[in-house]
């Protein structure tokens, strides 16, 4: 088995990204971060995901996965982007997502309410090679929350196709078509050939 190290601190991330990529990596054994936690001072989503990939595969020694995602709303400017997880100065989701439909709302009930979840999935192995992918998932803002499933932005997001929020699908349909299984399913080429390899693992 080869052990490989998911860069996130989320509960929420490491189920959803562990679902994601088992069945996809026969043979790898996914590990919790153990590394300090990096600043992500980037300016995109793959520029972060990067940050947390190569400073996670340097403090465990083996090959690390990361993503950073997040929303962008149009009708905003993409805000919340890549500040999405404290956009209202915290990680309470609640926080964010009242900050979100309040600003939506001094814009007036014609500002458009389209939106996009994005996500960048990065793969860092100790020899110093990386790579990243980066997916989006269009959809909407929903003048209220509905549903109480998921986490972040879920509640009031509802995905392009789709009668119902993210906070109404049960996990295994979310995991099916979001923007963090889009990003790493695209990444998945190169992390399984590098992975098969062994190549820059102690």
């Amino acid at each position: 088995m080869t052990r490989v190290a998911l860069a996130t601190r989320n509960a929420h991330k490491l189920a959803e990204l562990a679902a994601i990529l088992a069945p996809e990596l026969p043979g790898i054994e996914l590990v919790p971060a153990v590394g300090p936690e990096p600043v992500e001072d980037g300016t995109t989503f793959a520029a972060n995901a990067l940050i947390k990939a190569r400073a996670e595969a340097a403090a465990a020694g083996i090959p690390a996965l990361a993503d950073d995602s997040g929303l962008e709303v149009d009708a905003l400017g993409g805000a919340p982007g890549i500040h999405s997880a404290r956009y209202a100065g915290t990680r309470v989701d609640a926080d964010n997502i009242a900050l979100l439909l309040r600003r939506l709302a001094e814009l007036g009930p014609d500002a458009p309410r389209t939106a996009r979840f994005v996500c960048a999935a990065a793969l860092a192995m100790p020899d110093g090679r990386e790579h990243v992918e980066v997916a989006a998932w269009p959809g909407e803002i929903l003048p209220a929350p509905v549903g109480d499933g998921g986490f972040g932005y879920d509640p009031v997001f509802r995905p392009e196709g789709l009668p119902v929020s993210l906070a109404q699908l049960r996990p295994e349909e979310k995991n099916a078509i979001s923007h963090r299984t889009r990003a790493f399913r695209a990444l998945i080429p190169t992390a399984a050939a590098w992975l098969a390899a062994g190549a820059g693992t102690p």
